[in-house]
């Protein structure tokens, strides 16, 4: 090992995308990813579970999104506020175009990682669903926004991964809760 550098977390998921797309998900060992990232199997460990977790970043993108929804005008419809919370965290993503491709190519090849990518979903709209109940949201209302949401962003990221023309995150968001209301 060399000199100590920065970003530990991010160079694990960078060297575990390569070897996934190299060798394969199954092949590829968690000593292998420490090692293409220059650390060791301990460093992986401090960071992820195991190497299905490289690919889901923890509880990072669910805090984000409790965060933000605090940050909405508590007089926000309970759908409404859900949209403009996933709205506000949509730069994220765009950020890391290429590399969230990369990662959902992966997931899409094995039924294991599918399986832990809905359950992560189902997190997020739990988490959500508490949110909206400490803002006063009654339920059924809650849970149905917070699932709904979680639906809208489903479609949304499954449109803006596949978009030949690389328009925002946000506009797929916004563009599917247009198309919600239209529904509805």
């Amino acid at each position: 090992m060399g000199r100590w550098e920065p970003n530990a977390r991010g160079r694990l998921e960078q060297a575990a995308l390569e070897l996934y797309g190299e060798r394969g998900y199954d092949t590829t060992t968690v000593k292998e990813i420490a090692e293409r990232a220059g650390l060791t199997e301990r460093t992986f460990f401090r960071h992820f579970a195991d190497k299905r977790e490289v690919l889901f970043g923890g509880t990072a993108l669910q805090d984000g999104l409790v965060a933000a929804l605090a940050e909405v005008p508590d007089d926000a419809a309970p759908l409404d506020a859900v949209a403009v919370t996933l709205e506000a965290t949509a730069g994220q993503f765009d950020e890391r175009r290429e590399l969230v491709r990369r990662r959902q190519a992966v997931i899409a090849a094995h039924a294991e990682l599918q399986e832990r990518e809905l359950i992560k979903l189902a997190a997020i709209a739990a988490a959500l669903t508490g949110a909206l109940r400490d803002r006063g949201t009654a339920e059924p209302a809650a849970g149905l926004a917070a699932e709904t949401g979680v639906a809208v962003f489903k479609v949304a990221y499954e449109r803006w991964l596949a978009d030949p023309d690389e328009h925002s995150f946000a506009q797929h968001l916004s563009d599917a809760f247009d198309a919600l209301k239209a529904l509805t």
